[in-house]
């Protein structure tokens, strides 16, 4: 007997058709492990940048002129303008200054600003109690969610919370 049977030859293709179908589950998998494990860097690495280049330039601004839940008004250090705003729409946080606008942030899901006072609550050493007006603000809190798609779903998010900002010339 040279041939192959066959009962031989759809065992032979079952098994191959088994192994083939493990092999592409795993490579899916481990594809789909590694996109968010990209993601995920991404996103510290793009918060990260953006949270050190607001620290940097809100420590140095004068004060506060206009505040909303998603936009923040400065009188910088140079006397001219300083914006930070968010817009939901675009999922992004701006900076602008001098008339130039730069991308912050992007696919950015919630931002939230709120500015606290100098003085600190009776008893405590880490809250402030809230302010009504800007020029009153010498903290500002910022707080966002990112988050980045994988094959259209949402399996990516990544919080900065309660990250507190001291301008110092104020």
């Amino acid at each position: 007997m040279a041939g192959v049977s066959l009962v031989e030859l759809l065992v032979a293709i079952a098994i191959g058709t088994i192994v083939t179908l493990g092999l592409g589950a795993f490579s899916l998998f481990t594809g789909r492990g590694f996109a968010g494990l990209m993601n995920y860097s991404e996103l510290e690495q793009q918060s990260r940048t953006a949270l050190d280049k607001m620290s940097k330039e809100i420590r140095q601004t004068k004060r506060l002129t206009d505040y909303t839940s998603n936009k923040l008004v400065f009188l910088d250090y140079d006397d001219t303008s300083l914006t930070f705003q968010y817009s939901p729409s675009t999922r992004m946080l701006t900076r602008t200054k001098d008339g130039v606008t730069a991308d912050l942030l992007t696919e950015c899901d919630t931002l939230n600003f709120n500015i606290f006072q100098r003085n600190t609550t009776n008893g405590t050493y880490d809250q402030y109690p809230t302010s009504v007006q800007a020029s009153n603000c010498k903290v500002v809190q910022v707080s966002w969610i990112c988050s980045r798609t994988i094959t259209g779903s949402k399996v990516n998010t990544e919080t900065v919370q309660s990250t507190k900002i001291v301008i110092r010339n104020q």
